[in-house]
């Protein structure tokens, strides 16, 4: 029984063995990318990170309130008093998605644990997305290689774990769905099937991008494609009017929704599909009235006179900001030598440049074999005969392949499309080099040997970084707590957040604000379901500046801004790592672990102060003004009693250089008499076992304070 042998007909699709091995397959895909995206489940069923949280909320809202509160709907508890315009600011189709698929499939399960669990099944469906996509470009086996790799990528697990309900999951499937029914009504013949999918796709791909911001990025091998088609794609009938009809579908669809918005018509990504169709159109005119020798190079004219065009009218933009741009990141991933000079943008750790070792890390063998398919791709006709791929496809997975590596390399968030790029690439070589392993017919011994050598070697090669090295492996990758039991530290996993966020809840008025850091604010939205003066969207650059420049203020000035601000409570976290030994018979602390003490540089920067004012020459450690004169150096319970070397295992009472401040408890303020008032700390801060630290502590505003200043 051959693997083409027919088992049962439906209508005309004939149901072959074959199909069970694909659908075995990508079963087996899916499987594993769920379980490996499951790891983090191990330290605690919670939603990971911080977005995750104001999505699980706006989530809930929909599902409490329906969709036509949802879109008239202004958070009072965010960004306190302003609020915040929930649908004009944040993902529509995510929250959309999940409460239409908590309504179908939730059954008796929670709200929140459906949201926990979302990521990791629509991230594990994509697996069947980048299998048709890659199945169009190469056919079956490559588009299985690509599942099987798409469901091991660290970098998308990463961004798509137990959990992890946040834009890049479900922004992917909607984008790589939209592709994939875009590029496939292109060589499809029925046409009543190739508008379907057109519109359809046009509309998907709109999904994405009211799904994730990110989806903008696919714009780019879009817009370039379009520039390519009528110089690789003899078929220009189709050409005048599907590209068309996919991009208005996808701009007009987009500018319905809130968040891109109607300005996404003439923004930088509507123009970047628009301009690229309108140069389609008019160079299949300019093609049909030339001869034949000149029509590509008419084209050409065309074309190189757009790029002109465009590049004076963007410098002209410059200066009187006629067309809407994208934020700075989107701009730079576009243009890497592009710099910021703010502080907040530069704070976010995903905005950070990925380094040459985490790309190896994030793709090691895949860079081989993606280089190899490229290779296989440009090479000469006896290779190319290997690769089913049509011309247009061809140019359209090497531009997908270019770009996808060129927006990965300035924010590590963005290796995602690095990865998606790399696995169409290798998918395609090692669909042809299995197929010529296989098609070799030497004795049936020696082929036999070598079929199986070749199976266990490229086996072999894709389990080495699944498991090597032992503490930065691709599933050693995913396997981290949720942040939320960590506060972003690298601390094992503990309930502190977690109860002093209850605490909030049970403990104060249902009225109180919040003042903290802005990375708390949608923790004690949801958690605590309390009011916060800034969140982690950073909406508002001037009242993230306002509290930084708050808490390194005096006391008095501090207490003062927080009465304008109307706060009730101040929430500080400390991390650091309790030592056996002590000073003066008390335990010693080393705090810089990664909590408020960790970002005091980041709020000098933030709040635009004068850095030696607070932390030494180190630009790390913080001045004795830091520690005694400041509001957020008196909310630290700890005071510096000693600085000390470990290589030299010397000891001195002031910094130098190389020289750790170590410290004792020491809580400054719990009177009424002073501007705050510790009224909660964490159980780890009163823990006298060794070791790791996470202290949450919870002031309240003394609205009755009395500065000895003003008498």
């Amino acid at each position: 029984m051959n693997s083409q042998t027919s088992l049962f007909q439906i209508s005309s699709f004939n149901f072959k063995i074959s199909h069970i091995f694909v659908i075995g397959i990508l079963v087996l895909a899916f499987s594993t990318s769920f379980l490996i995206r499951s790891q983090p489940a191990g330290y605690g069923f919670e939603l990971n990170e911080f977005d995750p949280f104001f999505n699980f909320r706006a989530t809930e809202y929909i599902v409490e309130n329906g969709f036509s509160e949802y879109f008239k709907w202004n958070d009072d508890k965010s960004w306190y008093p302003h609020g915040r315009d929930v649908s004009a600011t944040s993902q529509v189709m995510l929250h959309s998605t999940a409460a239409i698929s908590y309504q179908i499939f939730g059954g008796n399960s929670s709200l929140y644990d459906f949201t926990i669990l979302f990521p990791a099944v629509i991230g594990s469906l994509t697996v069947v997305v980048i299998f048709a996509l890659v199945r169009l470009f190469a056919g079956t086996t490559a588009g299985l290689f690509a599942s099987l790799l798409f469901a091991v990528s660290l970098p998308i697990i990463i961004r798509g774990s137990i959990g992890w309900f946040k834009s890049e999951p479900l922004g992917i499937f909607y984008g790589l769905l939209g592709l994939y029914l875009f590029l496939s009504a292109m060589h499809s013949k029925n046409k009543k099937i190739i508008i379907s999918k057109i519109i359809f796709g046009g509309i998907i791909m709109s999904f994405g991008m009211s799904s994730w911001g990110g989806n903008q990025f696919f714009i780019i091998p879009i817009g370039l494609f379009i520039l390519a088609l009528p110089f690789v794609r003899k078929d220009h009938k189709f050409l005048l009017w599907g590209v068309p009809l996919f991009v208005v579908t996808f701009i007009l669809i987009s500018s319905m929704f809130e968040r891109p918005g109607p300005n996404f018509v003439y923004s930088l990504g509507g123009l970047s599909l628009l301009i690229p169709t309108v140069f389609l159109i008019s160079s299949i005119f300019i093609q049909k009235i030339s001869k034949d020798k000149n029509k590509i190079r008419n084209s050409l004219f065309l074309l190189i006179s757009i790029i002109i065009i465009g590049s004076f009218l963007l410098i002209i933009n410059e200066e009187s900001n006629i067309l809407p741009l994208p934020s700075f990141r989107y701009l730079n991933a576009i243009n890497p030598f592009l710099t910021t000079l703010d502080p907040l943008t530069d704070s976010v750790a995903e905005h950070a440049t990925p380094n040459i070792s985490q790309s190896f890390m994030f793709h090691s063998i895949l860079m081989i074999f993606s280089g190899l398919g490229a290779w296989f791709i440009l090479s000469k006709k006896s290779f190319q005969s290997k690769i089913i791929i049509k011309n247009d496809l061809k140019i359209f997975v090497l531009i997908v392949g270019i770009t996808g590596v060129y927006v990965s390399s300035v924010f590590i968030r963005l290796e995602v499309f690095a990865s998606i790029s790399l696995i169409i690439l290798a998918s395609i070589a090692l669909s042809v080099l299995s197929k010529e392993i296989f098609k070799i017919n030497l004795s049936s011994k020696r082929s036999y040997i070598l079929k199986i050598s070749y199976v266990v070697l490229i086996f072999t090669l894709f389990i080495i970084p699944l498991v090597f090295p032992a503490n930065a492996n691709w599933i050693s990758g995913v396997d981290i707590p949720p942040t939320i039991l960590t506060g972003a530290t690298n601390h094992p996993p503990s309930n502190d957040w977690l109860e002093a966020l209850e605490w909030i809840k049970l403990n104060t008025p249902e009225n109180s604000v919040i003042a903290s850091w802005w990375d708390y604010g949608y923790w004690i939205q949801t958690l605590a379901e309390r009011a916060s003066l800034a969140d982690n969207s950073t909406t508002n650059s001037h009242i993230i500046q306002n509290i930084a420049h708050m808490l390194l203020s005096t006391p008095d000035d501090g207490w003062n801004m927080l009465q304008k601000m109307n706060a009730d409570y101040v929430v500080v976290f400390v991390a650091g790592e309790r030592l056996d030994a002590q000073y003066d018979d008390e335990q010693i602390y080393y705090l810089s672990h990664g909590g408020d003490e960790s970002k005091i540089p980041w709020f000098i920067r933030i709040a635009e102060l004068p850095e030696e004012k607070y932390l030494e020459s180190d630009s790390f450690t913080g001045t004795d003004y830091f520690w005694n004169e400041t509001l957020l150096g008196k909310m630290i319970p700890f005071k510096i009693v000693t600085h000390y070397n470990i290589a030299l295992q010397k000891e001195t009472s002031v910094f130098q250089p190389g020289f750790i401040p170590l410290s004792t408890k020491e809580i400054k303020y719990d009177s009424d008499n002073d501007p705050l008032k510790l009224v909660y700390a964490s159980p780890s801060f009163y823990d006298e076992k060794t070791g790791p630290m996470t202290g949450i502590f919870i002031y309240e505003v003394n609205k009755n304070y009395f500065s000895p200043n003003d008498q």
